[in-house]
């Protein structure tokens, strides 16, 4: 049997202590996966910083720290754009304390120098200004290595590394891991503007439901109690807040608030029905200063072409600086005469449903819009109603629906309806109902109709 070979040994007798290339090799196998140990240890605690910490600055914090660590820097530096084109040192980590502060002031001193107008210059050009600066307040000295963050494919800051080592090198697995950084913090910052944007939003959609809410209240509640008719009425905003208006208005001077329950004793009850040009919150505050000022014109006394008329002197301007117009018909109820006094300010015209005859008419006068020109004058005129008519006051929004095909559900269809709905409804609610069923099924029953829809019907007794 051979025998193995003996191992050297030294003039004392011991095993040599030259290291073979398979201990060498292991031992640099281990070193690696120490260092790939520590690197995913970093990573890891970074992610999990990314998705615990609310607050972004005490991110940004880490971000030097992990930058530095994973690249074996001396130190690392965070800068961060702001709108206005200052570029300013966010964080920085440096490994030595006692030369944190002339780190720190000499790259404070360098992007102090740097005004860049915002999303213009090139990401190139943008980054080797700060490069160039550094490298003045640094010195020779101090190397520095750094990549772009980008949020949106939008420069917003740089992060870099900086070592004192000569010796030391941008290697390619530094160059991923320091990116890998910056990644992280690119969605930190956009985590945090989309948390700003949201609460902002939050804040917004309670404002329009306070907006809505308050609308709501000023739209009647209900329709009030007039001897020898009935009234039905329902408004439909687009969206939360609306641009259509009508009211129950008694012109009596002592009984502006009407009780519904009580009913109109005495005097002529005023029936309006409005649309802003326009929808959302800028035209619900159009309609609810109109509201307002439309209240305080009824309690003249005056017609109803006098009234448009003094409505559309008082608002124009404020029409005008606000590029809206607003169509309105104003009318009032006698229930002893059963006349209906009416003027039209350009409003879509009511519908008159004649029991006798079972034909359909309509209420127009001449008028322009209010708010088009201060000098408009209107028309009054006046309607017999006998037992068993029905008035339908609407908005455009019912009339110019549009089913999934882009077809309308146009005037003509709307009268057919009106009518079919005087022959067979029973009553202003049943009318009110089966109309807003018959656009709803026009435009399809998973689609929301994109305009305000109101309707108001009057039915005498």
């Amino acid at each position: 049997m051979s025998q193995l070979p003996s191992q050297p040994t030294d003039s004392n007798g011991s095993a040599a202590t030259d290291v073979t290339p398979v201990v060498a090799l292991k031992e640099l196998v281990s070193r690696l996966h120490r260092e790939q140990n520590k690197i995913q240890d970093l990573l890891s605690s970074l992610g999990f910083a990314l998705r615990s910490f609310n607050n972004l600055n005490q991110f940004l914090e880490l971000i030097p720290l992990m930058a530095t660590r994973v690249t074996d820097g001396d130190g690392s530096a965070l800068f961060l754009y702001k709108p206005n084109g200052q570029v300013r040192l966010e964080q920085l980590h440096w490994q030595d304390s006692g030369q944190r502060r002339n780190i720190r002031k000499a790259l404070e001193t360098a992007t102090s120098q740097i005004t860049l107008v915002p999303n213009t210059a090139p990401l190139a050009t943008a980054t080797g200004i700060l490069d160039d600066q550094m490298h003045r307040y640094l010195g020779p000295d101090v190397q520095i290595f750094g990549t772009a963050i980008l949020v949106k494919h939008t420069e917003r800051g740089w992060l870099y590394v900086l070592s004192r080592d000569p010796e030391y090198s941008w290697t390619e697995t530094r160059q991923k891991l320091v990116r890998l950084v910056a990644d992280q913090t690119a969605v930190a910052i956009e985590n945090d503007e989309l948390a700003v944007e949201l609460r902002k939003k939050e804040r917004l959609d309670q404002e329009l439901e306070i907006g809505a809410e308050i609308q709501r209240r000023l739209l009647p509640r209900q329709c009030p109690i007039i001897p020898g008719a009935v009234l039905a009425a329902r408004c439909k905003p687009a969206n939360r807040v609306g641009g259509d208006y009508y009211d129950f208005i008694p012109t009596n001077q002592n009984r502006i608030q009407l009780n519904p329950k009580t009913g109109l004793e005495s005097g002529t009850l005023g029936l309006v029905i409005g649309d802003v040009m326009g929808k959302g919150v800028p035209a619900g505050l159009i309609m609810t200063m109109m509201r307002g000022m439309l209240r305080g014109e009824v309690l003249h006394g005056n017609s109803p072409s006098k009234i448009l008329q003094n409505l559309n002197r008082v608002m124009y301007a404020d029409l005008e600086n606000s590029h809206r117009f607003v169509t309105l018909f104003y009318s009032e109820y006698n229930p002893l005469t059963r006349i209906l006094s009416y003027s039209n300010a350009a409003h879509n015209p009511p519908l008159w449903w004649h029991a006798a005859t079972k034909t359909v008419t309509r209420l127009d006068t001449l008028g322009m819009l209010i708010g088009l020109d201060a000098n408009s004058q209107y028309e009054d005129a006046q309607a017999q109603l006998e037992p068993g008519d029905t008035v339908i006051y609407y908005t455009d929004g019912l009339t110019d629906a549009a089913a999934a095909g882009g077809d309308r559900f146009d005037e003509e269809n709307f009268v057919a309806c009106f009518s079919a709905a005087c022959r067979y409804c029973d009553g202003p609610e049943e009318i009110v109902e089966y109309l807003f069923d018959q656009v709803q099924q026009f435009i399809g029953d998973e689609k929301q109709n994109t305009d305000d829809m109101t309707l108001v019907v009057l039915q005498i007794e």
